[in-house]
């Protein structure tokens, strides 16, 4: 999977417009998340890593950030703590994060500067959870 970093005018219709140009190209739209920050729309979604996202959206006047790959990992909902006991190991390992967001299937979506170590968390997290 891959997190698409996109910037978007401050305007009604906007999130629309790229929400409607993936759609028309048959790309869908795996978790992420928009707000506006100074005055611009900022957005990070995730896509199958094969999705020609970039493309699409710059083809419709959408500014493509970055493509980054993620690392992803699942939390006990039912366990109050878990997204600081994720990312304090994160930090532990000297990871910082991009950006952080849930996917469609409730997921933990990490953008991180450094996917290597952060896949390396969340697999022992994975592994952690098993037991």
């Amino acid at each position: 999977m891959k997190d698409v970093e996109v910037r978007l005018p401050d305007r009604p219709g906007a999130l629309a417009d790229m929400a409607r140009a993936l759609g028309e190209a048959g790309v869908g739209i795996e978790g992420g998340g928009a707000w506006v920050v100074d005055g611009r729309g900022v957005g990070h979604f995730l896509f199958a890593d094969e999705a020609p996202v970039a493309g699409i959206l710059r083809d419709c006047g959408i500014e493509v950030v970055a493509e980054r790959p993620v690392a992803m990992l699942r939390l006990d909902q039912a366990m109050p703590g878990q997204l600081g006991l994720a990312c304090s190991q994160m930090a532990a390992a000297g990871v910082n994060l991009v950006a952080q967001y849930s996917d469609h299937d409730h997921r933990l979506v990490l953008v991180a500067e450094d996917v290597a170590a952060a896949r390396s968390v969340a697999e022992a997290w994975k592994f952690a959870g098993e037991r």
